[in-house]
């Protein structure tokens, strides 16, 4: 495992690259896995095991931890496609790129979901006794709330994706005629010349009219002297 201050320099620098909506999302997923590893685990005065705060369910405990580490990189992932998407010149690949943006986030909103309801139900049902100081309480409500907040984030982001994909739909972005622009073969250009034909045109339209064009026009003219 990574010490502290380098697990935090390096979520710090994930954050920081990624778009408000994603930061959201990852923050509530951080939240959620890292307040279970801190303080999700207790035990009673007379033992030295731990168990998982959540009526001593490690199942709650592990599904915590596995949902939030794995909706942080899902995060990740995306992320990165976003950044990748404006160069896919494929329609077919648009496509399924935002499909599986819809379909990954209204996975991870149901998971986040019966998250809630499975980590609710397991405090609910601990017993005063198994942690008789009240040790990581706040921690595991901070869980609880954190996975009913990421159901909705979750929800807005395959709302989003459906938009898009409706505004794609309508667009030219999904379409059969499509064409990246710089692969338009129809696109004009403008001939090519090199420098001797320029410069040959150029003496071409400077050279002077001949002589014999101003002896025509001066021949029978004759001075008359007064």
């Amino acid at each position: 495992m990574l010490p502290p201050c380098v697990s935090v320099s390096v979520l710090y620098i994930a954050l920081d690259q990624m778009d408000k909506k994603a930061q959201s999302k990852s923050v509530f997923s951080i939240v959620v896995f890292g307040s279970i590893v801190n303080e999700g685990y207790v035990n009673r005065l007379d033992e030295t095991q731990e168990h998982c705060i959540f009526n001593r369910n490690r199942n709650a405990c592990n599904y915590g931890i596995t949902v939030g580490v794995l909706a942080f990189l899902s995060c990740l992932l995306y992320l990165a496609l976003d950044a990748y998407f404006p160069q896919i010149s494929s329609v077919k690949d648009r496509k399924k790129a935002v499909l599986s943006d819809i379909g990954v986030s209204a996975f991870w909103a149901f998971l986040w979901f019966v998250g809630f309801c499975f980590l609710t139900n397991q405090w609910q049902a601990s017993k005063e006794v198994d942690n008789p100081m009240n040790e990581g309480g706040d921690a595991a409500r901070a869980a609880i709330t954190f996975s009913f907040f990421s159901i909705f984030t979750w929800v807005s982001t395959a709302f989003l994706a459906y938009q898009r994909f409706r505004l794609g739909a309508d667009s030219a972005l999904f379409s059969q005629d499509y064409m990246d622009p710089s692969q338009d073969s129809g696109m004009p250009y403008a001939p090519y010349t090199n420098d001797e034909d320029a410069t040959d045109a150029v003496e071409t339209y400077q050279q002077p009219p001949p002589a014999d064009a101003f002896d025509t026009e001066t021949q029978g003219y004759q001075t008359q002297n007064y």
